[in-house]
């Protein structure tokens, strides 16, 4: 088992920092460059392209482990095979078409983003395709929240939210060097965690394949970057990202986990969906569209409050496990443990809204001006 899990991350991993070397010294050499000014944070031309590098490796990574499974299954050539992954091969190989429709999707997203890293689109024809990829995952593949539990048609109409809101709140993150990267990274290898506990195999191995992917990412677009991911690869991690936490098993009332289990999704991301209210909230205060790209997100407004940007992106890395860990044991602690849990993240996010506004100086109280926008220049993290 450990070595499956550790092949799944660190294949992944070098395969990402080959690509991303690659593919930054083709955008450098073609001039897909993004030039500093308006909104954005940093102050130098750094090379676009980083998403291709991520979804290349990821899609490259899960297609070609699939496809060696099938082969291996085709062939009846299993006993080179980890006794573990030889039990699940079958498994695997029925979820080929759930594979490369999860992987159809993030794809479209990825060349949505492309296009939008080129010749910025409006923020509602993202959304339409963000919304036409969740409504695919959860009305064609079936792949869907609380299935079994709710009406087909509110469990499809769930999941479409929920996708589409963490897409958003990844692409939302990639405001500063390394953060949608690394809270992705930190996010995905808890839910790896939480699904091997949940006895899962498939699911860990993809979840590990994308923290791999985007460590590997990180050596580059950790500050100072010299690659972005663009909305090439920020609208596909937040759909990953979504995608994953609806196939990991949470609550089975076969085995000893508490229905609260459910709520893991939340506490992983309750930093990136509090940075998604949070600036909604400070836009809407101000009078300014909240699909408005500006610098009033929770990494903005600590730097404000004096922390350099390594310090701002590492603070929120470490909120995210915070709120993150306590996911790992919740669906198999008794009510009070798990009500106890969700209190512990609550608290957590509450001490970060306390302390960002503790001088009185955020980002819902600054001028619009002050925050240097240019209102010409379109957003890189609208919907």
């Amino acid at each position: 088992m450990l070595w499956i899990m550790l092949a799944a991350f660190g294949g992944p991993m070098i395969v990402s920092i080959l690509a991303t070397r690659v593919v930054r010294s083709i955008s450098v050499r073609r001039g897909f460059i993004d030039q500093p000014g308006g909104h954005k944070q940093h102050d130098r031309p750094v090379a676009l392209g980083g998403g291709v590098a991520l979804v290349g490796t990821v899609t490259a990574c899960i297609i070609g482990g699939t496809l060696a499974a099938l082969l291996a299954a085709r062939l009846g050539r299993t006993e080179w095979l980890p006794p573990l992954l030889a039990m699940h091969l079958e498994g695997v190989v029925k979820r080929l078409p759930s594979v490369v429709g999860i992987l159809g999707g993030a794809l479209f997203l990825h060349v949505v983003g492309l296009i939008d890293d080129r010749r910025p689109l409006g923020p509602w024809s993202k959304f339409a395709a963000q919304a036409a990829a969740a409504f695919f995952t959860s009305g064609v593949l079936g792949i869907r929240i609380m299935e079994g539990f709710l009406p087909a048609p509110l469990s499809i109409a769930a999941t479409v939210l929920w996708i589409v809101v963490i897409t958003n709140a990844f692409n939302f993150l990639d405001n500063m060097d390394g953060l949608s990267a690394g809270v992705g990274a930190v996010a995905s290898l808890v839910f790896a965690i939480a699904a091997l506990s949940a006895g899962q195999i498939f699911v860990p191995a993809l979840a590990l394949v994308l923290t791999g992917a985007l460590c590997g990412f990180l050596v580059y677009n950790f500050h100072p970057a010299t690659i972005f991911m663009g909305d090439a690869g920020s609208l596909p991690l937040g759909f990953l990202m979504s995608v994953l936490t609806v196939l990991t098993t949470y609550y089975d009332p076969r085995k000893d986990l508490t229905p609260l289990g459910i709520a893991v999704p939340l506490v992983v991301l309750a930093v990136p969906l509090y940075d998604v209210l949070s600036v909604v909230v400070h836009r809407v205060r101000l009078g300014v569209s909240p699909l408005r790209g500006d610098r009033r997100h929770f990494s903005h407004r600590l730097v404000r409050k004096g922390l350099s940007v390594r310090g701002a992106v590492l603070t929120i890395y470490l909120a995210t496990g915070a709120t993150g860990l306590s996911a790992v044991v919740l669906p198999r602690v008794d009510w009070t443990g798990a009500v106890l849990l969700l209190a512990q993240c609550l608290c957590v996010l509450v001490m970060v809204a306390i302390l960002e506004h503790a001088s009185g100086v955020d980002g819902g109280t600054l001028s619009i001006s002050s925050t240097k926008d240019d209102p010409a220049t379109p957003t890189r993290e609208h919907p």
